[in-house]
This record gives C-alpha cells, structure tokens and sequence, in this order.
C-alpha cells in the first residue's frame, strides 16, 4: 500500500460482491474483470478478510421482471423508499450468484450473504435498505476487534458506497481502495458517490495494490 498506510491486527478488507453476474453477466459492471487480479493481491496484505455475496431468492421485489409492465433500470417507490429495479441477478443457487471462478482468497474469514429478503433490497453489508435492518456484521467485526474497514470490490457507486457509509456511521474507520472498484455510474452516480464519501471524511487511496 502506498503512502503512510500501514496494515495491521485491527484491520479487515472487506471485498464486495465479486460475483459473476456482475463480471460480465446478467447485471455486468464495466471492466469488472479488471480488478480481480488487484483483489486477489490486494488481499494478501490483509489477515482479516471477509467477502459478501448478493443472494436474491427468484422473484426478488427489486427485478424488474417481478413488476408486471417494469423495465430494468425503471425506479419505483418501495416501502422503504426509492428503488432500481434491476436485471434478475445473483439469483440463489445459479451461476450467476457464485463468486468470479478467479477469486482467490482462501484465508477469508467470513462470506456474508445479503440481498436474501424477498421484499427489500440490500447494497450495504452492515443494513438492508431500510436503513434499519442490520445484517450483523457491525457487531461481528466488534468482537473480533476489527476497528479499519478497507472496501474493494462492486459496484463502486452502489455496495461498496453504501457499505462504506453504514460502516462509518457504525463507529469504525473506512478507506476505499479506489482502483479495486469498478462502477456501475448510471445517472450521475458515481460523482454522488465521491460527493458524498467526501462530505464523510471517508478517504480513498489509489496505487494501492503495487500497479501504475
């Protein structure tokens, strides 16, 4: 890691959603294939890691082919607010829900599976989209000691912005690796993204991972 940045017993990576429906499948994020050499080196720094996996149940409220007349990328007010909907994606049990056949982290201490409630949406690995449900990690990284969350992984400007604010606002430090992120950015989401991590104070480093 470049800079002043050093790597110790209180910190964890958590890498998010590096699955294939988001590698080049039902729902891809551009160049994501890109960054899952940097992931797998990334890791290697790391004693903690822990993984997360959307996990959709089929007919997921947040598929646009639940919603009779729905295109993907439409938007519709749920119950706990706005809401994409998108392409039916990591669907329990299929391909493309497994995790990119290149991963390679096998000290990963922890997968955590969201997304698996039918009825609301889940990007942040600490809350459902409700902004109240927790998922558990929160406390699971408070008993490990587990204080400096590092995030890597996709989509840069919805899982891995959402998780990084759910984890600042549960007390614990936060660093985006930026280059081993990739974004979706539809409608301006990714400035949104770097806007508001800035108005967090949540800090992000690049070259991280030993490249240009």
């Amino acid at each position: 890691m470049t800079g002043d940045t050093e790597i110790g017993e209180s910190d964890v990576l958590l890498v998010v959603d590096i699955q294939n429906d988001f590698c080049g499948g039902a729902l891809a994020v551009p160049k994501a294939d890109e960054i899952v050499p940097l992931v797998n080196r990334l890791s290697r720094a790391f004693k903690h890691v822990v993984l997360t996996q959307d996990w959709h149940p089929p007919g997921h409220h947040s598929f646009a082919s639940t919603h009779k007349g729905r295109r993907p990328f439409e938007t519709i007010e749920a119950p706990y607010g706005s809401q994409i909907l998108w392409p039916d994606h990591c669907v329990q049990g299929t391909r493309g829900a497994e995790f990119h056949a290149t991963l390679d982290i096998p000290h990963a201490e922890l997968i955590l599976r969201k997304g698996y409630h039918r009825e609301i949406d889940s990007y942040s690995a600490f809350l459902e989209n409700d902004h109240k449900t927790p998922t558990g990690l929160a406390g699971y990284l408070s008993e490990r000691g587990l204080t400096r969350v590092f995030l890597a992984g996709l989509a840069l400007d919805f899982c891995v912005r959402y998780s990084a604010e759910d984890a600042h606002r549960s007390g614990l430090s936060v660093v985006v690796v930026e280059d081993a992120c990739r974004a979706i950015d539809r409608g301006g989401s990714l400035a949104e993204t770097w806007n508001s991590l800035a108005a967090l104070g949540i800090p992000s480093v690049r070259g991280a991972l030993g490249g240009p």
